[in-house]
């Protein structure tokens, strides 16, 4: 696991599940318009959340590009779920604010929830074709500015799926520290 502070904001990342983090009070949906059961992340939500999670995300729909909701956790090992639309590459722009505007929102929710903890999957970079180093830099660059606004949340873990999604991410968060 590699990890930065910004502020008084630990910012971890790690390959793993991002349906098995027990230890955060929040984990980030890269949700669909809809905030129904999808593919990717949001179906790996979905399914460990339970049908309660979708009931209680219904009302709440749709979302636009940059937007973010929360919902209880449900069945997860976490008391909340922050959905994020983030954008399509090549149709939704501008590309890195919106996408910038998930990682945002998302953590300004979560503050206001006085939530300490939150774990966000690669926002847009799997279904929704964002570039992962693009991707990467505008998520660790927007977690390191919004540290100084926050007052609750003192942990931010990317929960990525694989070794090469890691890998940009170390080197990026090198690049951000030096």
């Amino acid at each position: 696991m590699e990890q930065a502070t910004f502020g008084e904001t630990r910012v971890e990342v790690l390959v793993g599940d991002i349906v098995a983090q027990p230890d955060l009070d929040a984990i980030v949906n890269a949700a669909n318009a809809q905030l129904q059961t999808g593919g990717g992340v949001a179906g790996a939500i979905h399914r460990a959340g339970g049908p309660g999670l979708a009931e209680e995300c219904r009302p709440m729909a749709p979302i636009a590009p940059g937007e973010c909701v929360i919902s209880g956790g449900h069945d997860l090992p976490n008391p909340h779920v922050l959905h994020c639309l983030g954008p399509v590459h090549g149709q939704d722009e501008p590309a890195d604010e919106l996408l910038a505007s998930c990682y945002r929102e998302a953590l300004r929710i979560a503050d206001d929830h006085r939530l300490s903890s939150v774990g966000f999957p690669a926002i847009s970079t799997g279904a929704f074709g964002y570039p992962m180093r693009d991707a990467t830099q505008v998520a660790l660059a927007t977690v390191a500015e919004s540290a100084a606004q926050l007052r609750n949340v003192r942990l931010v873990r990317f929960v990525l799926f694989d070794e090469s999604a890691l890998e940009v991410y170390r080197k990026v968060l090198e690049e951000l520290t030096a």
